[in-house]
């Protein structure tokens, strides 16, 4: 892995040799903490691939490109020919890989797998790959940090030399801090800090509002995002969040925790602790803590820059690892062991809100209750949520786990079963000019997005139906989703400004895992938002309602990629799922590897499904596949352009359940079947 920071480096700035990605990496422009060699990848502003993790898209593209082009070569033109009027479309802050997907979604979709596979490469390496992460990930959304000098890690376990790198990091990072917010005025910030809250309680991609108080949050989403734009100083912002990642190292917290274990406690903790304190020191910026090795209880407010606690089974309340208050931007807790239990404030928990939010949890079975915009989020800000080992559970509310608007947020657990459940908004989110994240490393995962807020879709599709019942849809936008907030169609709604989406991604590279989400989910996007699902191993089971697993609406982006397994398909519709596009969008959905794979679309339509000037294409390269339901399947209409394929393997299509193969469907094993708009292949 890239090893960035190690404490042995006694120059601000590591050697390329040290890294093992090193022969597959150019240099990363200003990479913080290391120089890392990368090769040229399509991703705009990133130079890299990833040498770990082979790309299906660039795999499966020449193998099913030449029948595309021989079979609907002129109507693949004239569909995305339509798109480029999205260049057009008056939203605000499109990302350069949203339009280049719309109107050659090949080169987008590799960009995009490239960037999810590095990413994924990153983040294994733990906590020393940080800084080269924020980098990476930023770059796609358009930014990129400025350059600035690391210290040098201790060249000693001495306890001044320990702590003087702890307040000299941390001073470094508030200067860097201050840099970002130097163009904001005294007022522009505070609306910054508070109306964060409101976009973590509220933010819709329609809305539902009453005209009125509608255009009045929109009004105040746009001046959000416009000094974010504008007025932030968004790489001083990365760097600053750089520099704090630095203290995270764990061979430096192995050196502080031999240091300090042996210190005899304090006689009076700080209020707020109970429990072993073993030292405690105030800043200008806050009170720098470090907690013993047993059990502690923490009620961490404003007053608390960084926590450092040594291990034992604790509990964290509050503002924990986030920004808690305009002149307290910076939050850090770094737990090194136990069984720990972290309950958050609203946007309290790894939240970076107009500064930078890292929290660090190096081993046990940890569970974190995350109020809303908690978990990794950033709102004008960066926030980090890193959990390296342990079966955990993360029980989110709305806008959790790797979420953010105008910003970057980002969780990463490394290894362990664990559990994801959210409202909204969650799991892998990016709003307008964001960046969201969930990489889950190792271990058989359950993720749920999607229980509590109804779809708007109810009232035309199931007016009938109540919460609970199987027809009944869930809003999720999550889960590797990205939105932007539309005018919709009232003409009232005309003159208001319209935000494009940004990027979420949920990447999980093994295990055996659970996938139930709501509309919106697993690969989705949504009015220039780009959704990214990368699944690289491990026998898996799907459910997800509307435009979910890689599907796209409204000149949205979706990517879906399961790399091998088993896996069984079980949307609940009742339409757009499996790679399917409608309004001039794109999305690609790939079942990679020769395993048998069940499709059960007897609730849903899907499997390379496009309407509204859209393409979609879906690919399941071999094995024994099972389709049952045979709507969809390489079909669009006469505008657009649906694609089907199954690679090899004996396939089994039928109808629903009870019901006979039809035999005037047409699908079937060795058939090519071509209409205006869809094309069906099975080989």
């Amino acid at each position: 892995m890239l090893a960035c920071d190690s404490p042995f480096n006694r120059s601000p700035r590591t050697t390329p040799g040290r890294s093992l990605v090193v022969a597959s990496l150019l240099l990363l422009a200003t990479l913080t903490g290391c120089q890392a060699l990368i090769h040229k990848s399509p991703v705009p502003g990133i130079t890299s691939k990833s040498r770990l993790y082979t790309s299906v898209v660039d795999r499966l593209a020449p193998v099913v490109q030449p029948d595309i082009e021989k079979q609907q070569g002129p109507q693949q033109t004239r569909v995305l020919a339509t798109h480029a009027i999205g260049r057009d479309v008056p939203a605000r802050y499109k990302r350069r890989i949203a339009l280049q997907s719309l109107t050659d979604p090949w080169a987008g979709f590799s960009s995009l797998e490239h960037q999810g596979l590095l990413m994924a490469e990153l983040a294994a390496g733990g906590v020393e790959n940080l800084p080269a992460l924020l980098d990476v990930m930023e770059a796609a959304v358009d930014r990129t940090s400025e350059y600035f000098k690391p210290l040098p890690f201790p060249g000693t376990t001495a306890q001044k030399d320990i702590v003087s790198f702890l307040t000299d990091t941390l001073e470094d990072a508030a200067i860097q801090r201050e840099k970002a917010l130097a163009n904001l005025s005294d007022d522009e910030r505070r609306f910054l800090f508070k109306q964060a809250r409101t976009v973590a309680d509220q933010f819709a991609p329609r809305s539902n509002e009453p005209p009125q108080e509608r255009a009045a949050h929109r009004k105040l989403d746009t001046e959000f995002a416009r000094l974010v734009d504008e007025q932030l100083d968004y790489a001083a912002l990365i760097a600053t969040a750089q520099t704090v990642a630095r203290l995270s190292n764990e061979r430096f917290l192995q050196n502080l925790a031999q240091t300090f274990q042996q210190r005899p406690p304090i006689q009076q903790p700080p209020p707020g602790i109970t429990g072993d304190v073993l030292f405690v020191q105030q800043t200008r910026a806050g009170l720098i803590v470090i907690g013993g090795p047993g059990v502690n209880t923490y009620d961490l407010d404003r007053r608390f820059l960084l926590v450092i606690d040594l291990g034992g089974d604790d509990t964290y309340h509050g503002m924990i690892a986030s920004s808690g208050d305009i002149d307290h931007g910076i939050g850090v807790v770094i737990d090194l062991a136990g069984n720990d239990t972290y309950t958050s404030d609203p946007l309290g928990l790894a939240t970076g809100r107009l500064g930078v939010g890292l929290l660090v949890d190096l081993a046990g079975d940890d569970v974190y209750q995350l109020d809303q915009g908690s978990g990794g989020t950033g709102f004008a800000g960066i926030g980090m949520l890193l959990d390296r080992k342990g079966n955990d559970v993360y029980m989110g509310n709305r806008f959790t786990q790797g979420a953010a608007f105008g910003g970057l947020g980002l969780l990463i657990d490394l290894a362990g079963n664990d559990r994801y459940t959210s409202h909204a908004f969650a799991i892998g989110f990016g709003g307008p000019l964001g960046m969201g994240a969930v990489i889950d490393h190792a271990g058989n995962d359950v993720y749920q997005c999607g229980d509590k807020y109804p779809s708007p879709y109810n009232q035309q599709e199931a007016p009938a139906a109540k919460p609970g019942d199987p027809t009944f849809q869930y809003l999720c936008f999550g889960m590797g989703s990205g939105a932007g907030v539309d005018g919709g169609s009232a003409k009232a709604d005309a003159q208001l400004p319209n935000l494009a989406g940004g990027l979420g991604y949920l990447i999980d590279l093994e295990g055996q895992d659970q996938y139930r989400g709501g509309n919106m989910a697993q690969g989705s996007g949504y009015y220039f938002g780009i959704g990214v699902a990368l699944d690289l191993d491990g026998d898996d089971t799907r459910t997800g309602g509307r435009t979910s697993l890689g599907a796209a609406g409204h000149y949205g982006t979706g990517l879906f990629v399961d790399a091998q397994g088993s896996d069984r398909y079980t949307p609940s519709g009742p339409k757009h799922t499996l790679s399917a596009a409608s309004d001039r969008s794109v999305s690609l959905s790939i079942d990679a590897g020769t395993r048998p794979d069940t499709y059960d679309l007897t609730r849903s339509t899907g499997l390379g499904e496009a309407d509204g000037e859209s393409w979609a294409l879906f690919i399941d390269e071999g094995g024994a596949d099972r389709y049952q339901g045979l709507a969809g399947l390489g079909h669009g209409t006469q505008d657009s352009l649906g694609l089907f394929f199954d690679l090899a393997g004996t396939d089994d299509y039928d109808g629903p359940p009870g019901t006979p193969p039809s035999p005037t469907s047409g699908r079937g094993n060795e058939r090519t079947i071509r209409s205006t708009g869809g094309l069906f292949q099975d080989r």
